[in-house]
């Protein structure tokens, strides 16, 4: 991770990618279909432009980056604490939440998958996407 990424992040999302648990033994199939939820419910709650960015083999901190964009701080907020409720109710374990109040940049560490919710201008202004592009592959747009 650059010096550069690390800076531009909230304290809060730096100290939980720090003190990320580690996988809490599931299988390689578990990431996948953790993975497959979050897509699936980040869709059914209308968030736009979902992007998601392979990691495994690239990075020790997840298998899986996902991010997308609400229309507004409410639905961000609402995408967020939903989204974390069914991780928890699929038996993935707790999902860490940063960056709620506010809900202009919303970070959910589900172990295997990061989730990153933004505003719209929000987002322009990081532009993750381009941040966590690997030479040699552009991210996957979408559900896998």
């Amino acid at each position: 991770m650059s010096e550069a990424f690390v800076a531009s992040l909230p304290l809060g999302a730096v100290q939980a990618a720090a003190t990320a648990a580690p996988s809490q033994g599931k299988p390689e199939m578990g990431a996948d279909a953790l993975h497959q939820l979050v897509l699936a419910q980040l869709d059914d709650d209308q968030a736009q432009e979902i992007v998601s960015i392979p990691l495994a083999g690239k990075s020790s901190i997840a298998d899986h980056m996902v991010i997308a964009s609400g229309r507004s701080t409410r639905q961000v907020a609402s995408m967020a604490q939903k989204l974390a409720e069914e991780i928890k109710k699929a038996g993935f374990g707790h999902a860490r939440i940063e960056g709620l109040p506010a809900a202009d940049w919303v970070l959910i560490d589900a172990g295997d998958v990061v989730i990153h919710l933004f505003r719209p201008e929000v987002r322009t202004f990081y532009n993750l996407e381009r941040m966590w592009s690997f030479e040699g592959g552009e991210p996957q747009q979408g559900r896998a």
